[in-house]
């Protein structure tokens, strides 16, 4: 039975318990650096993204070890019949991205992490454009949240998610064996220079670059190989900021 360190209500239980037995049918899992992974007090996971099921593997490995993480999700989740009310009763916390309102939830996020909970928040705030699938450039939301708050940083960088539900696919790939997805934490983001400065402008820039190169890092480690030496802009590209440039679809 897991033991939880902070309140985790009913309908989060219920759905990790679903989601938990589902991903151990079709994957395995392999975990390196759990050691980063503060014991106590309040904390920012910030994963790569490379598929609609990678915010999965790295948060069952937490929820196994007694952490609910609170996810700043996408608007276009709670507006989803069944899911946005699964995600209004499990405590997380909705994001209105590219509107004014988007600010919104980070004062939500820092009240989870003053009441010590794990807050996930996807600094690229999409799939990854990389035709590689390196991490993007990132966007100054998980920044922002860091410097307010001043709890660690911690970063993951995951490989495999993409073999089970590659990017903007409709269906999964099963076959009779479970597909092998790596989950590295890394060490805390050094943002001590930083956290003095009022969070915005140059402060935030560097922190972001910062946090987008320690998951490029920590990736780097897992693929054994080097990622391009300039990140990935979808601007730059003439591509839609969020969702399937491809389709106009929202992810």
């Amino acid at each position: 039975m897991v033991v939880h360190r902070t309140h985790t209500p009913v309908m989060y239980r219920v759905a990790a318990g679903l989601l938990r037995g589902a991903m151990r049918l079709v994957a395995r899992y392999e975990v390196s650096g759990l050691e980063h992974v503060p014991e106590q007090g309040g904390f920012i996971i910030t994963p790569n993204h490379v598929s609609h099921v990678d915010p999965f593997p790295w948060a069952h490995v937490l929820y196994n070890r007694g952490y609910s993480p609170v996810y700043l999700a996408k608007s276009t989740l709670f507006d989803t019949p069944v899911v946005g009310w699964v995600l209004r009763h499990a405590k997380q916390v909705r994001v209105d991205r590219e509107t004014t309102s988007a600010g919104t939830a980070l004062v939500h996020a820092v009240r989870a992490l003053d009441a010590g909970e794990c807050v996930v928040i996807y600094p690229e705030g999409s799939l990854t454009r990389d035709p590689d699938l390196w991490p993007m450039r990132g966007k100054t939301g998980a920044a922002r949240l860091a410097l307010q708050s001043g709890v660690p940083v911690i970063p993951v960088a995951q490989w495999g998610p993409q073999d089970l539900l590659p990017r903007y696919a409709k269906r999964p790939r099963l076959s009779r064996h479970r597909v092998r997805m790596q989950v590295r934490f890394g060490p805390p983001v050094d943002l001590d220079d930083l956290r003095a400065q009022p969070a915005k402008g140059a402060a935030v820039t560097a922190a972001t670059d910062r946090i987008m190169q320690a998951i490029t890092t920590e990736l780097e480690t897992m693929r054994g190989e080097r990622a391009p030496a300039e990140r990935f802009d979808p601007k730059a590209h003439g591509m839609r900021v969020t969702g399937d440039y491809r389709s106009g679809e929202q992810s």
